[in-house]
C-alpha cells in the first residue's frame, strides 16, 4: 500500500481535530518529502513545520482559509507557493471534513501543481500579449474587482497604466445603466454569454462615453472570472448624429425651399422631387421616381432642349434660363430654370433643377405691355379728342371776330356750347376712367332700381333721350356693392341704349331686368337699337373704339364698364344683331356675403 502511495503524485494526509483543541496529523504518506521538503516523521512531531517553507506573502490566505475551513467544518481548497530544494513551487491542497465522535476528523491530498501553473502562466501571457494592443477596450472582472485590463481600457476610460486593477466596472457605469449591467453581471455569472447592447460610462475625468458592450464566463487563474469586452463608438455615434444633423437640414431645406426641386441621377432620372415641386407640377415622388423627367415635364416641342440641358450640366455646367415646362395636367409654366451639377470625387453623380415660376411675372409683362399700348393710345387719344373740340371754338370765335361778318353771333354762341359739352363729357370720362382704376372698392346696400331710375333721369337731357321708352322689371334688388362703380355702369350702359337708338321705323326701348338673390345679381340691358356688327362685337370693350359713325361720345364708355364690373369681382357679356339690338348681361356678386373677407382696402 505505501509503495502505491509513494507513486501518487500527491501526499495523501489525515489531521484530527480533537475537542481539547490538540491537532495533529494521524497519517501522512512517505512521498512528502517530494512535495512539501519535510518527512512524515517531521510532520508527526510538529505538523506546522512544513509552514517555513510557504512564501511569506501566500502564508496569510493559507492561515485564514484553513482556520475558516476548520470552524466551518467546510471543504478546504488552497492553492499557493512554496520553496521546495532552492526552487518555487505550486501546490494545492484539498480536504474534507468529517466527526468521530467529538473529535473533527480531515483527510485531504496536497498536490503539485507547478506544471499546471506554468502553462497557465504562459496562456495568460499568450493573453495578455493579445489583447493588450487591440482597438477595444478589455477587462476581467474576478470578485467584484478587476483583476486585468489593456491598455486600450485604460485609454478609454482615461486612466493612468494599471490604474484599473483592483477598482470595480460599476464606478464607471453611467447612472441610467446601472441596474441594467448588474442584471447583465448576474447572467454572466450563472454561465450565460450575454449578447452586445449599446450604454453609457463615465470615464475618470468624468465624460460620457457611448460604447459597446459584451461579457462572457471566464477562467482567470483558474478561478471563475467575468471577461468584459468595450468597444468606444462615442466618435462613431457623434458622426452618425453629425450625418443624420446634416441629412435632416438637407431634407428639410430640400422639401421647404419655397421653390420646385428635383434630384435626378446622372442619367437623368428622378431620385428626389421637394413639396414645391408637386404643387408647382402636380407629379409625387411616387410617380416620377426612377422616369425621366423630360418625358413628363417638357413639352414635345421642347424635348431637345431638355436633353441639351441635361448633358451640358452633366458637363459640369451650371445654367440659368427662362423656359417652358407643363404640370400634369398639361398646363404650360413659364419657369426660370437652375440647373447644378452634383460632384463627388471628382466625378458627377446627378443634377439639381431648381424651378421659379414665373407665370405671374409674364401674365404681369403682358398686362404692362397691354397697359402701356393703351396709355399710349390714351395719350394719343386725350390729346387728340381735347385738341378737336378746342380748336373748332378757336375755328368759331375766329370766323366771329371777322370784319364784315354778317353771320348771327347766336349760332356761333350755339355751336361753341356744343363743343364744350362734348369736351366736358370727354373730360368726365377720362375721369371717371381714372376713379375707377385707382378708388377703393366700397361696400354698402346699393338699391339697383333706384340707382338705374337715377340714371336715366340724370340723363334726359341727352339727344333723343326722350324718345326712348325705359321698362324695368325687378323683384328685389338691393345688394352690398359699390355704389359709386355701380352707378357708373348703369351711367353708361344707360347713355349708349340713347345715343345707338334706331332714328327711324319702331319706337327706340330698354328692358332692363334686376334678379337678386342672396349672393348674386343678374341685371339684362336690352333694346331695339341699330345693334352692332359682328366683326365690331369683340372689340367694343377696348378704349376709345367706335363702332359706329352713329357715336359722337368718348369712345371709353364701355371700356369702364368693363373694368368697373372686374373690380366687384362680376360678369360681363353682350349679344347683338345689327338692325335688331343689343342686349348686355351683367352679373356682380353680392360682396358682403360671397366675399365676407373682402373690405374697404381691397
Amino acid at each position: 500500500m505505501q509503495e502505491f502511495l509513494q507513486d501518487l503524485p500527491g501526499v495523501i494526509y489525515s489531521f484530527i481535530i480533537r475537542k481539547d483543541s490538540s491537532r495533529g496529523f494521524t497519517y501522512v504518506s512517505n512521498n512528502c518529502m517530494d512535495i512539501l521538503g519535510v518527512t512524515a516523521d517531521e510532520l508527526y512531531a510538529d505538523h506546522t513545520i512544513f509552514r517555513k517553507n510557504i512564501l511569506p506573502e501566500d502564508l496569510p490566505s493559507f492561515l485564514k482559509s484553513l482556520e475558516k475551513s476548520h470552524q466551518e467544518r467546510s471543504i478546504w481548497n488552497w492553492e499557493g507557493r512554496i520553496r521546495l530544494r532552492g526552487e518555487i513551487h505550486w501546490i494545492e491542497t484539498r480536504s474534507t471534513s468529517t466527526m468521530a465522535g467529538d473529535d473533527n476528523l480531515r483527510k485531504g491530498i496536497v498536490i503539485d501543481i507547478t506544471e499546471r501553473k506554468q502553462q497557465e502562466f504562459e496562456q495568460e501571457l499568450r493573453y495578455q500579449t493579445l489583447v493588450e494592443n487591440l482597438p477595444v477596450g478589455i477587462g476581467i472582472h474576478m470578485d467584484g474587482k478587476l483583476v486585468f485590463a489593456n491598455s486600450f481600457a485604460h485609454q478609454v476610460l482615461k486612466v493612468p497604466a494599471g490604474g484599473l486593477i483592483g477598482r470595480t466596472v460599476m464606478e464607471f457605469v453611467h447612472p441610467d445603466y446601472l441596474q441594467i449591467v448588474t442584471e447583465r453581471i448576474q447572467k454572466v455569472m450563472g454561465g450565460e454569454e450575454i449578447p452586445v447592447i449599446a450604454q453609457k460610462l463615465i470615464d475618470n475625468e468624468g465624460h460620457v462615453l457611448e460604447v459597446e458592450t459584451t461579457a462572457m464566463p471566464f477562467t482567470f487563474k483558474g478561478k471563475p472570472a467575468i471577461q468584459i469586452i468595450v468597444r468606444d463608438v462615442t466618435e462613431q455615434k457623434r458622426a452618425q448624429r453629425e450625418i443624420r444633423r446634416n441629412e435632416t437640414f438637407f431634407s428639410q431645406l430640400f422639401d421647404h425651399v419655397p421653390m420646385a426641386v428635383v434630384m435626378l441621377d446622372s442619367n437623368g432620372r428622378v431620385q428626389l422631387v421637394n413639396r414645391g415641386f408637386t404643387e408647382m407640377f402636380g407629379y409625387t415622388l411616387a410617380e416620377l421616381k426612377g422616369s425621366n423627367l423630360n418625358e413628363s415635364i417638357v413639352p414635345e416641342e421642347y424635348r431637345n432642349e431638355g436633353i441639351d440641358i441635361n448633358n451640358l450640366i452633366t458637363s459640369d455646367r451650371v445654367i440659368r434660363l427662362e423656359a417652358v415646362r407643363k404640370n400634369k395636367q398639361g398646363k404650360l409654366v413659364n419657369v426660370i430654370l437652375y440647373g447644378l451639377p452634383v460632384r463627388m470625387d471628382d466625378g458627377i453623380i446627378g443634377i439639381y433643377g431648381v424651378y421659379v415660376d414665373i407665370t405671374e411675372r409674364k401674365r404681369m409683362e403682358e398686362e404692362l405691355q397691354i397697359r402701356n399700348a393703351e396709355l399710349d393710345n390714351f395719350v394719343y387719344k386725350v390729346s387728340h379728342d381735347l385738341r378737336a373740340p378746342l380748336s373748332s371754338i378757336l375755328g368759331l370765335v375766329y370766323l366771329a371776330g371777322m370784319e364784315g361778318n354778317m353771320d348771327d353771333p347766336h349760332e356761333y354762341i350755339r355751336l361753341i356750347g356744343e363743343k364744350a359739352q362734348r369736351l366736358d363729357a370727354f373730360i368726365s370720362d377720362v375721369l371717371s376712367h381714372s376713379k375707377n382704376l385707382k378708388l377703393k372698392v366700397s361696400i354698402e346696400p346699393v338699391d339697383l332700381r333706384k340707382t338705374i331710375e337715377r340714371a336715366i333721369a340724370d340723363l334726359n337731357y341727352l339727344k333723343g333721350a326722350s324718345e326712348v321708352d325705359f321698362f324695368i322689371e325687378s323683384d328685389q334688388s338691393v345688394i352690398h356693392s359699390d355704389p359709386w362703380r355701380i352707378s357708373e355702369i348703369f351711367r353708361n350702359l344707360v347713355s349708349n341704349a340713347v345715343k345707338y337708338r334706331k332714328t327711324s321705323g319702331e319706337k327706340p326701348w330698354v328692358k332692363i331686368q334686376i334678379a337678386v338673390n342672396n349672393r348674386l345679381a343678374t341685371v339684362v340691358f336690352s333694346d331695339n337699337g341699330i345693334g352692332i356688327e359682328k366683326n365690331n362685337l369683340e372689340r367694343i370693350f377696348e378704349m376709345f373704339y367706335r363702332a359706329t359713325e352713329q357715336s359722337d361720345g368718348s369712345g371709353i364708355g364701355l371700356y369702364i364698364v368693363k373694368n368697373a364690373v372686374e373690380k366687384l369681382h362680376g360678369k360681363l357679356s353682350v349679344s347683338s344683331q345689327p338692325e335688331a339690338g343689343t342686349k348686355f348681361t351683367i352679373q356682380l356678386p353680392d360682396l358682403e356675403t360671397t366675399l365676407p373677407e373682402y373690405n374697404s382696402k381691397a
